[in-house]
């Protein structure tokens, strides 16, 4: 699993674009008396919106042109992601395809040196950009560690309590097998913010990806913690207990039913707290067929199969009403619709 930076998630970052947009034609350090940059750089957002990538980046590279020193690290931000969005994995080692990674590098650069940090937009675009090249020069795109690092450093040294950063430099030194070196920056993501239940699902993945079974559960455990009414938490523990016992054939049975026990303690806290959890039903029927796998007696064989057919059709029922729900919402959407065309 790559570095991706926390927050490139698909509608914040066009939230962002808007934010950014506004921030250009505003007034203040912003202010563009250049009305070409200004359009050149909204009609960039358009096309990116829209996922037309390739005419962003035309369209950005325009915007810049008219106003390449004024400012506008977000519109070199922007560029970079352009850029970025193209880059294909599949496609790694081709020219072209490798050539808009480096473009992207090279404007995520142009926007930091732009963004000087005096205002939150700065900081936050700043910020963003150096995410964006740790990701960039990852195995998945331009696979070089010696520029990751200092970029991963770099951005530790601007925002020292941030655990996804820390996070960031920890997974670059687990993809170079360094991994007593990551396990540290993971243990102080944890110290940067104790209380913060992502810390643990961090460490826990990294534990996990290195086989340690029961540190990866100590970890998630450590999590519910300081989410104790989080469904999730819980069940996501179990998926980890029913996937142990299903995968390794040679547990020991006092261990495999400690493992089926705590797995089915989760998903009833799960349920517990969302007693419409479908996941949580699916799974719990599943731990509980495992569990009927190692009694001896017949009756609580059938009893524990019985309660397994009980939440599996339960949880089918929801899912099936659930689909029909939307099926029709979906039809009713549609006939408005066409009632307007009328």
């Amino acid at each position: 699993m790559q570095f991706r930076p926390g927050f490139a998630r698909g509608t914040v970052l066009i939230l962002g674009l808007t934010a950014g947009m506004g921030s250009v034609a505003g007034c203040g350090k912003y202010a563009i008396h250049n009305l070409r940059f200004v359009k050149g750089f909204k009609d960039g957002t358009e096309a990116y919106k829209k996922s037309d990538f390739a005419s962003a980046a035309k369209l950005f590279e325009e915007a810049i042109a008219f106003d390449p020193e004024e400012g506008q690290g977000v519109a070199y931000f922007f560029l970079a992601n352009s850029y970025d969005q193209q880059f294909k994995a599949s496609h790694k080692g081709e020219p072209v395809n490798d050539g808009y990674m480096k473009k992207a590098v090279e404007n995520y650069q142009k926007a930091i040196d732009h963004l000087k940090g005096t205002t939150p937009m700065d900081n936050q675009y700043r910020r963003y950009s150096y995410e964006y090249m740790i990701a960039a020069y990852g195995p998945d795109k331009l696979e070089d560690f010696s520029k990751a690092e200092p970029i991963a450093l770099k951005l530790i040294e601007l925002t020292p309590n941030e655990p996804v950063n820390l996070q960031a430099l920890g997974k670059l030194y687990e993809d170079q097998g360094r991994y007593d070196e990551a396990e540290a920056q993971f243990k102080k993501a944890i110290e940067a913010k104790p209380t913060d239940p992502g810390v643990y699902t961090a460490i826990a993945g990294f534990y996990n990806r290195q086989g340690k079974f029961e540190e990866t559960m100590v970890a998630l455990e450590k999590r519910t913690s300081y989410e104790p009414n989080n469904p999730e938490a819980y069940h996501y523990m179990a998926t980890f207990y029913q996937d142990k016992v299903q995968r390794q054939f040679n547990l020991a049975p006092a261990k495999k039913r400690d493992y089926i026990m705590k797995g089915l303690d989760a998903e009833d806290k799960a349920l517990a707290l969302n007693p419409n959890y479908t996941e949580a039903m699916v799974y719990k029927n599943i731990i509980l067929r495992q569990q009927a796998l190692i009694e001896k007696d017949p009756a609580v064989q059938k009893r524990l199969t019985d309660e397994a057919d009980r939440l599996r059709n339960k949880a089918m029922d929801m899912t099936k009403k659930a689909n029909q729900g939307a099926g029709g919402a979906a039809k009713d959407a549609k006939d408005s619709k066409d009632g307007k065309k009328g």
